[in-house]
């Protein structure tokens, strides 16, 4: 046995320790035994992968915690809140291990999609295709797989999900979160973390905050006014905070002039202060620039742990130690660091039963083969049919009668990558069907269904179906369309991380279609007069063909990953009726959103609460599609629409009911969304997203839908008094199948 505060920096001994330790401390069978990492790999049948999770209270967390922290010695507790270095560990991240008292090194990995840099993993759907579901449960689901497959690879903490809000329709990351609107980003950010950390996995909330593009995204600094701060872009993570997520992850940008990691304000008064969050803040990959700064500021955990990525030097670790004994950092302030860190593996229940490591992020080939997908392909099927918004329906041309004598199926983005689904590092390449966007948030495919063999399984064998995958030659692709029964047209819009760029983008140049895509849907649809496009994006586009009578059926899937193929045969073909929602607003000209990439080092947020629609609707700007916007293959009908108002002016209680029936030919569901309009005299945008609920329905069937508002929903952040507070005044609520399209409204006074 080690003596007591055994504990080791360098990476050769860290190597030793680690491959021993975790084996010994992280994994146990019902019978006690200890067994080599292979041997409990081989094992995985007899011993559980699965616990019924009991959560703990943050108190009795922290008691746990406490306990073993309590007999650490200062150098085991910095040691918790440091980063081994990139490239010298399991995962892409990791902390030191102590002996005696025993406690893991954590591992930490991406991504908010899946596990990256893994074999044997599901590649799901898209932050912003799960949001257009508007489906909590669905949300949920997905969450809930995803924590089984971190947990299922032994990785404690995943880094997702994101949960920045769109600010630019051009950000390369903007497709790794769940929108524009703050509420659907909440209730997002919830349902993924409580689906994440039911599984005994640590959600990761980020990029905290202001981190909105990815040009100058190390060095810009952020300006944001208090109120819109509070009330748009801190939003989601005060949800994620409320749902009990374990960890958030600043960002590398600045935050009026300081950097998001050693932020105090952010940090320490808001995070840690206001939301009163118990969990830990870890640093973006090489986000940390300072020891003494970051720690007083609020900074728990530095990653991967190096100044610079690999250069095996750090801000933590023994320079921590330093300042501690210099008297600039206190050892009570690393105590609360090492607590924060083990409150959270302890609340997840990771003392339990939690399986060894079994990735080998940066050298692949040695990782064990753990298969952890089980049946989550279904769910992805479901969940990217799901997300799938139809955005026109001319002359009901959808769903597609399954017999008919000719399709054609034209565009790159309806076939494979030729070079293999995995060929391009981190995806960033634009070859083939796009499924997501590129860089860290990104995950391997196990294999793609492409949306030609996904139509292709659902026709008749005595179905001609003629296609191409040549983009730039729109006169054959014209020819080829002309004689069809049906002309579908795919195209798509790629974007994705800074530190890879594909044709000079990762945040987008600009919102045009890639590969010819506007110029590929002309021609066909100027050839055949039932012309449906389908366009997989990573956010807006613009849409210069839209007014070509031609074109009957415009079709969204988003980001759908790899189930592509199946799930948009769904829609098509009328299996799934769909219901997607935009979770952005489509503009007619990009010159209409509020903000696009800027290249100045100060970005002043000048749009202050007007962030996405509200932005058009306070300016009356028309978009081409509304947030919140998507069709059926039905109708619904919208009804009696009641208000009780229950609690007091100080803690007020707003209930809404409303009927909806199914009054067309088709079973499905409706989406119906509620909005709020404050009292003029609280200086809010026209009307704000307060609610939504996913209502399935048989044909001619009804349902009422009832709306809580809380006090926080009806709540405005007042820079004087730093506190939320409820206006008081009259109030409207709007209940609706979109942003736009209002279908009952009624009034209450607080």
């Amino acid at each position: 046995m080690a003596a007591r505060g055994m504990f080791v920096y360098r990476s050769r001994s860290w190597v030793h320790i680690y491959n021993t330790f975790s084996v010994k401390f992280l994994f146990f069978c019902k019978k006690t035994m200890l067994l080599t990492q292979s041997a409990l790999l081989l094992l995985g049948t007899a011993c559980s992968f699965t616990l019924a999770r009991d959560p703990l209270t943050w108190d009795k967390a922290y008691g746990k915690a406490k306990d073993v922290v309590d007999r650490m010695t200062l150098e085991q507790k910095v040691g918790l809140t440091t980063g081994i270095g990139w490239e010298k560990t399991l995962c892409v991240g990791n902390t030191y291990p102590s002996i005696n008292p025993d406690f893991p090194s954590l591992c930490l990995q991406d991504s908010p999609i899946g596990v990256r840099f893994g074999d044997n993993v599901t590649a799901g759907v898209a932050g912003i295709t799960a949001a257009a579901s508007f489906d909590k449960v669905a949300i949920r689901q997905r969450g809930e797989y995803m924590g089984k497959e971190f947990r299922g690879k032994g990785i404690h903490m995943q880094l997702g999900p994101s949960v920045d809000i769109m600010r630019a329709p051009q950000s390369g990351r903007l497709w790794e979160g769940f929108g524009e609107d703050p509420y659907l980003s909440g209730v997002a950010a919830a349902e993924t973390v409580i689906g994440v950390q039911d599984q005994n996995v640590i959600a990761t909330v980020k990029h905290y905050i202001g981190n909105n593009q990815e040009v100058h995204r190390t060095t810009e600094s952020s300006v944001i006014d208090k109120r819109a701060l509070h009330e748009v872009w801190l939003w989601p993570y005060a949800r994620a905070v409320e749902a009990g997520v374990g960890a958030v992850m600043c960002s590398y940008n600045k935050v009026d002039g300081t950097y998001a990691c050693e932020n105090d304000y952010t940090l320490n008064t808001v995070l840690k202060g206001e939301m009163n969050f118990k969990g830990l803040v870890m640093s973006d990959w090489g986000a940390t620039h300072s020891t003494v700064k970051s720690v007083n500021s609020g900074l728990d955990m530095t990653m991967p742990g190096d100044i610079l990525m690999g250069d095996g030097y750090t801000y933590f670790g023994p320079n921590l130690t330093q300042a501690v004994k210099n008297g600039e950092v206190s050892e009570a302030r690393v105590t609360d660091m090492a607590l924060r860190i083990a409150a959270a593996y302890f609340k997840m229940g990771q003392d339990k039963e939690f399986p060894a490591t079994a990735l080998d992020t940066f050298h692949r080939d040695k990782a064990p083969q753990v298969p952890v997908q089980d049946g989550h392909a279904t769910l992805v099927r479901k969940m990217a049919a799901a997300g799938t918004v139809l955005l026109r329906n001319e002359e009901s041309i959808l769903p597609l009668k399954k017999k008919m004598k000719k399709i054609a199926i034209i565009g790159s983005d309806a076939g494979p990558n030729a070079e293999g689904i995995n060929s391009c590092e981190d995806r960033a390449c634009n070859r083939g069907t796009l499924l997501m966007g590129w860089g860290s948030g990104t995950v391997d495919f196990p294999y793609v269904i492409t949306p030609k063999e996904g139509i292709e399984a659902r026709l008749e064998e005595d179905t001609e179906i003629v296609y191409t995958y040549n983009d730039w030659d729109t006169e054959a692709a014209a020819k080829l369309a002309a004689d069809a029964d049906i002309a579908l047209v795919f195209a798509n819009s790629n974007s994705g991380e800074e530190y890879l760029t594909v044709e000079d983008n990762n945040d987008r140049k600009n919102l045009t279609l890639w590969n010819n895509g506007d110029n590929l849907i002309q021609a066909v649809a100027d050839a055949n007069e039932n012309t449906v496009v389908v366009i997989h994006s990573v956010g807006p586009v613009l849409m210069p063909w839209i007014e070509n009578s031609n074109i009957k059926a415009i079709v969204w899937p988003g980001l759908p990953g790899q189930e592509s193929g199946n799930s948009l045969a769904d829609i098509l073909f009328g299996d799934v009726n769909p219901s997607g929602r935009l979770p952005y607003t489509i503009a007619k000209r990009d010159s209409d959103y509020p903000a696009g990439i800027s290249q100045a080092s100060t970005i002043v947020y000048e749009e202050k609460l007007l962030v996405g629609y509200k932005w058009f609707d306070a300016h009356g700007i028309q978009p081409l599609f509304e947030f919140g916007f998507g069709l059926s293959y039905s109708q619904f009908e919208y009804g009696n629409l009641k208000v009780k108002v229950k609690g007091n002016t100080n803690d007020p209680r707003v209930i809404a009911s409303i009927t909806i029936r199914n009054i067309g030919d088709y079973d499905g569901a409706e989406i119906p969304q509620a909005y709020i309009t404050f009292p003029e005299t609280a200086g809010e945008p026209p009307k704000l997203l307060r609610g939504f609920e996913k209502v399935y329905l048989d044909k001619g069937d009804r349902k009422k839908v009832d709306f809580e508002f809380t006090k926080m929903d009806l709540s405005i952040w007042n820079e004087q008094s730093a506190d939320w507070m409820v206006p008081r005044g009259d109030f409207m609520v709007h209940v609706g199948a979109s942003s736009r399209d209002i279908r009952a409204s009624a009034s209450f006074a607080i």
